[in-house]
């Protein structure tokens, strides 16, 4: 088992490189980790994220919740352009992505939103992910 923002990170980039809608507007090779604005675009990053642990049960199974946010990045395209790949990536994530090494029993997006950048050349959405994970050791 990978530890759970990185599971979760991985089960997410294997669902939007295997999505056409994705990658015909993002290389896949721009879909990946990362925590500042991007030089080269449009990419998707995905953030650290953060790990609540939920706790064990009396065999070696572990639960948490797993919390990240993905950014669009684009530049010279503007907003909409981030809004449109932002809505192919909720398209692509409608489902519980395929987790390797444990089990997902709650995935959803719950929230988007579209923050202006100061350099106005910039185009930013951010999707916030919760994932419910378990696994056992």
């Amino acid at each position: 088992m990978l530890e759970p923002t990185l599971a979760l990170q991985t089960a997410i980039r294997s669902a939007l490189v295997a999505s056409p809608e994705v990658t015909a507007l993002v290389s896949p090779n721009r879909i990946r980790a990362g925590g500042t604005r991007p030089t080269e675009t449009p990419c998707i990053l995905m953030s650290d994220g953060n790990t609540v642990l939920h706790g064990r049960d009396y065999t070696a199974q572990r639960a948490a919740w797993v919390y990240l946010d993905l950014h669009v990045w684009t530049l010279k395209q503007g907003n909409d352009a981030a809004k449109a790949i932002a809505f192919a990536v909720a398209n692509a994530l409608d489902r519980i992505p395929t987790f390797s090494g444990c089990e997902c029993d709650h995935f959803r997006i719950t929230r988007t939103t579209f923050p202006r950048d100061p350099d106005p050349d910039y185009g930013h959405g951010v999707l916030s992910i919760e994932a419910f994970v378990r696994w056992v050791l």
